[in-house]
């Protein structure tokens, strides 16, 4: 198996839940040298228990969810799905991520996700795709890392089964001036994932969470690992077409406003074709270390 297969082997292993009891789902979090588990992780595993308990035909059109607490990597995650309504066009779930601490259960990760059926659109646009060079035309993530040593550890760990090229180099960014505050990077997961199209937007969610934070220092630079550390509050995805996380789409983050502590972040994702997506927002904390 190549490199790339075996990464999306490891992202399947992650989105792949074993049914614990009726609407209750446990998912794996990979071996990792960090202190906590990547959010990303949860919001995919937990849209994948929601889909679990879904109607066929019926995909995610939207999320929205909030990061509790801290995922402890050495704990076990359990997904406990509430099945809020199943109408004719639409069912809603809501889920509660819960881990053992100090010998009683405690939320760690809520969400709640909205599945459609589709119907004939009265209205359809979209957002163009910016004009920026392609993925084959940029280095990789690994080649702007190779220089920064420990600075870039984290970001390369935690995006272990993602390829990016992002157009400039993350881990020492230039600070970027009103109104070109954008910043822009082509992701795919490495490999090939299934075609189902519930196991996508779960990596497309999971990926969604990698960089998105990261908009909230393009005004001031400097990027992760020196001055600064952040946490993602909250996080939100409205999935507008299909896509296949697994093949090159644009992810462009900004933050239209930031302040006590706190940046708003949103995002836009194309894929390779120019189609507009999904549309992403999250608020994140964002602290000088030290405090």
């Amino acid at each position: 198996m190549s490199g790339g297969g075996s990464q999306a082997a490891a992202l399947m292993t992650v989105l792949d839940l074993e049914e614990r009891a009726p609407d209750v789902f446990v998912g794996q979090t990979p071996t990792t040298r960090l202190q906590r588990i990547f959010g990303g992780q949860v919001a995919g595993q937990a849209l994948m228990a929601a889909g679990r308990t879904v109607a066929e035909g019926r995909g995610v059109h939207s999320l929205h969810s909030y990061f509790l607490r801290p995922g402890d990597p050495h704990e076990e995650l359990r997904y406990t799905v509430e099945r809020i309504r199943d109408g004719r066009s639409f069912s809603s779930r809501r889920v509660i991520a819960c881990q053992r601490r100090r010998g009683e259960d405690v939320a760690v990760f809520a969400l709640t996700a909205d599945f459609h059926a589709g119907e004939q659109a009265v209205v359809a646009h979209a957002r163009p795709m910016p004009d920026v060079p392609g993925p084959e035309e940029l280095p990789s993530l690994a080649d702007h890392a190779a220089g920064h040593g420990e600075l870039a550890a984290p970001a390369l760990e935690i995006s272990r089964a993602v390829e990016q090229r992002p157009l400039g180099n993350p881990f020492a960014p230039e600070p970027k001036t009103p109104p070109h505050t954008q910043t822009h990077a082509w992701m795919r997961v490495a490999g090939r994932l299934p075609d189902d199209a519930a196991v996508h937007a779960a990596a497309l969610t999971f990926v969604t969470d990698l960089t998105l934070l990261s908009a909230g220092l393009a005004r001031v630079g400097g990027g992760w690992g020196g001055r600064y550390v952040g946490a993602s509050l909250d996080h939100a995805v409205w999935f507008h077409a299909p896509v296949r996380a697994d093949e090159w789409f644009l992810y462009e983050t900004d933050s239209p406003a930031a302040s006590a502590g706190r940046a708003l972040c949103f995002g836009s994702i194309w894929s390779a074709d120019g189609t507009h997506v999904a549309t992403v927002a999250q608020e994140g904390l964002i602290r000088t270390l030290g405090e």
